[in-house]
């Protein structure tokens, strides 16, 4: 299982082993690559790719998932932006996006939804070309499946990267170390948000995990839109 999390250089990947899936310890690795289909090949045959950022783009309007997902983070529910229709995002300027958007939904396309443009489309591709299962996450709404409810701090704080660690840990996933050139191109958030990915694939796999909404929505492009914890 990998669970992985856009940065500003690509992506950041964590990689679950044997003994950490059987719960019986183990370690994890963390790994970069600039496109996800570069980063599953070091990956490796994983089961299940869990992955924060949109799959399964609207036609219109806004997604169950990013609604149910901001009532599941509570305090930090402005973590969770609204996903553009798919014509916005497909859009080649972030002017002809707005445009666009207010179209289809009545509002725009802020320039953070519209900067991960590049992700979202790598993702898509990567989707329907790949035979692995992948999945999307919020790794807020991961970590307070994890906690029991949301977390107070937010993840850029110290007392929230503390507890996200704690957290991590308690679930068996712990990260140290260097990490090689995944610890020089992700942020601490960037690792720790692909590992709380982790732990929703290894969910998955196991089909323990729960998809917001269930089931899953289906837009014109096919693809099951939910957020799985």
């Amino acid at each position: 299982m990998i669970g992985v999390d856009a940065c500003k250089t690509g992506w950041i990947g964590v990689v679950l082993d044997a003994g950490v899936d059987a719960g019986v310890g183990g370690g994890t690795e963390a790994i970069w690559a600039p496109d996800l289909a570069g980063l599953a090949a070091l990956a490796g045959p994983v089961a299940v790719l869990a992955v924060d950022i949109p799959i399964g783009l609207p036609d219109a309007g806004v997604r169950s998932a990013d609604l149910l997902a901001r009532l599941a983070v509570g305090p930090r529910r402005s973590s969770v932006f609204a996903t553009p229709v798919r014509a916005a995002i497909e859009a080649p300027t972030h002017a002809e996006a707005i445009a666009v958007a207010r179209r289809l939904t009545g509002s725009g396309v802020s320039a953070q939804a519209y900067g991960l443009r590049a992700k979202i489309l790598d993702a898509d591709a990567f989707v329907r070309a790949s035979a692995v299962r992948v999945a999307e996450v919020h790794p807020e709404v991961t970590f307070a499946q994890l906690a029991g409810g949301p977390l107070a701090h937010r993840k850029t704080s110290w007392a929230g990267v503390e507890l996200r660690r704690v957290l991590l840990r308690s679930a068996g996933i712990e990260l140290g170390g260097d990490l090689g050139p995944a610890g020089v191109h992700g942020a601490v958030d960037d690792v720790l948000d692909a590992a709380a990915a982790a732990w929703t694939a290894r969910r998955i796999a196991h089909g323990e995990a729960i998809s917001r909404p269930d089931p899953p929505e289906f837009f014109s492009d096919g693809i099951p839109a939910a957020i799985w914890t």
